[in-house]
């Protein structure tokens, strides 16, 4: 049965529901430590989830207040079970979706986004090791605004670092010692090299870092191109002409949309990092209907996909021969 098409939900509708997302999932991820949603103290080895202290037994054991078998259960239950069936959920949803969690989630990928606007209006180039500039209209170059790309790489390289060490000691005591200036020196060497290998990350290795060094990225990619009718942008390639004036003079809109720097119309392998954030879709909605023409690109999931995927091999093939 042809399931339904994530790409009917109107272009401008689809990043308005993508930026809610990344907001959300943003202010998640740091405040959860001072909220106790998520987080492992080292001060006393005691993990916190959703405000409540998760055991897993062994101070129990070690009291002498259960066995070895029943401390063992109680491992199995509370660590291993759980963590298997979120691997296996997130896989799951990886498997039939893509690196969603990349495109709409992940608070990394929210900064590399907003990073590249800002770098974009700086030189052009949503990368500094862009060869040549990334056209869209009505953005002009202006060197004005280094100095907030260089201080916002800076800022979120501080905030990564001081996020993480508030999942590993109490936000209390972390955010406190620095208003106070009371941090330790290992609190704050962890602060001061953190920040500064986040910073050059963000400023140098962005698109980098999340297609060859994110591991949560890799294994959503590899379980995703396992999967012949995982959801793919498909492109009408019968309409290719359309594409070469879709945004003239400056070129295919969607090439110049994406984030990851990809060819959206690539076939499948090709588009290994592909993150569905669905912004060469959006790109290619609003220049199309610009021309009173529907979009050349959409997505597709299961059987749709799955002819997607095989076309694509065919026309691999006929190439070769």
């Amino acid at each position: 049965m042809t399931q339904s098409k994530p790409s009917k939900l109107a272009p401008a509708r689809l990043q308005q529901w993508r930026l809610a997302t990344q907001i959300g999932f943003f202010a998640f991820f740091v405040l959860a430590p001072a909220l106790n949603l998520l987080r492992f103290d080292l001060t006393d080895t005691q993990l916190w989830f959703l405000g409540q202290r998760w055991s897993l037994g062994i101070d129990a054991l070690a009291n002498g207040q259960i066995s070895a078998t029943q401390a063992a259960l109680q491992l199995v239950w509370r660590a291993f079970v759980p963590g298997l069936l979120v691997v296996a959920v997130f896989l799951g949803v990886a498997y039939r979706y893509g690196r969603l969690y990349c495109g709409w989630l992940c608070p990394h990928f929210s900064m590399v986004e907003g990073l590249n606007k800002l770098l974009h209006r700086a030189c052009g180039k949503l990368s500094i090791w862009d060869k040549s500039a990334t056209p869209k209209p009505g953005a002009t170059p202006n060197a004005g605004w280094w100095p907030l790309f260089a201080l916002s790489c800076a800022l979120m390289g501080f905030v990564w670092a001081i996020t993480l060490l508030t999942y590993l000691l109490p936000p209390a005591v972390i955010w406190g010692g620095l208003i106070e200036g009371t941090l330790t020196s290992n609190q704050s060497r962890f602060l001061l090299i953190a920040s500064t290998l986040f910073t050059l990350e963000f400023a140098f290795a962005r698109h980098l870092f999340c297609r060859f060094g994110c591991a949560v990225g890799l294994f959503q990619s590899l379980a995703w191109m396992a999967n012949p009718k995982g959801m793919v942008v498909a492109f009408a390639r019968e309409r290719a002409r359309e594409c070469k004036t879709c945004d003239a003079p400056r070129g295919s809109a969607c090439d110049n949309a994406c984030p990851m720097r990809l060819n959206p119309r690539n076939i499948k392998r090709m588009m290994f990092s592909c993150v569905q954030c669905g912004q060469c879709l959006t790109a290619c909605d609003a220049t199309q209907q610009a021309q009173q023409r529907t979009p050349t690109l959409e997505w597709q999931v299961g059987v749709d996909a799955l002819r997607e995927t095989l076309r694509q091999r065919q026309r691999e093939q006929a190439e070769r021969h």
